[in-house]
């Protein structure tokens, strides 16, 4: 398997013993890839494969901003492949990229912000045992969507994970907190107009009382 050439570029290739993890480094920045592979490149328990040689990696790490349509087509492509298995490390990362992450059979992912020589290195050595690594938070996600994947197989006619936009649930989340229209425009970036359409759209498509009974309503169903 050779890499795209927007995702590859030399990064060299050292003699390294055979009991190193060969590991693929993809990153579509060229500054993320070199950052990467220089904190991989001096560990014993790793050898950073030249792209040439991608095809032959047990782990493969693609180094992004976000997980966009681009990095996406990489995933599904690797995915593919019987024999890598693939970690993501990150910037920024949200319920849309959870949800791509697992349809892509990712099986790390690593915020950049926590991404030194060690995490990397532990993370490489988990995805060759099998293992799966998650932050806390994300595993905490991770459950609630297996749980309403769950709820919507013993419940088939009952609210799913597309029941609701990010934007309405970002709403109704804040409207949960106690923020006001206002507030909740100024956090959202949007007019109040705006909020109060979105939040009436929501009800009257749930058929729903108000804004107290929405929040109750995709809370009891684990859509927020």
């Amino acid at each position: 398997m050779t890499a795209p050439d927007r995702w590859g570029g030399p990064i060299g290739i050292e003699e390294v013993a055979m009991t190193r993890i060969p590991v693929a480094v993809y990153a579509e920045d060229p500054v993320l890839r070199t950052g990467v592979t220089h904190q991989l490149r001096p560990r014993p328990e790793v050898e950073v494969l030249d792209p040439r040689e991608h095809e032959r990696a047990a782990v493969s790490l693609v180094v992004v901003d976000e997980v966009d349509q681009a990095a996406a087509r990489l995933l599904r492509r690797l995915q593919r492949s019987t024999g890598t298995r693939t970690g993501v490390v990150v910037g920024r990362f949200d319920q849309d990229a959870l949800q791509t992450t697992i349809d892509c059979g990712v099986a790390a992912v690593v915020r950049r912000g926590e991404a030194d020589q060690d995490r990397l290195v532990a993370t490489v050595v988990a995805l060759d045992r099998g293992e799966a690594v998650l932050p806390g938070d994300l595993l905490g996600r991770l459950l609630d969507h297996v749980g309403r994947l769950q709820r919507s197989v013993l419940d088939p006619n009952g609210p799913t994970l597309s029941t609701l936009t990010v934007r309405e649930a970002d709403m109704l989340r804040l409207v949960a907190e106690g923020f006001d229209t206002s507030e909740i425009a100024v956090r959202m970036s949007f007019s109040e107009r705006t909020v109060k359409n979105v939040l009436h759209e929501v009800t009257t498509r749930l058929q729903l009382r108000n804004r107290a009974h929405a929040v109750g309503y995709v809370m009891r169903h684990g859509l927020i």
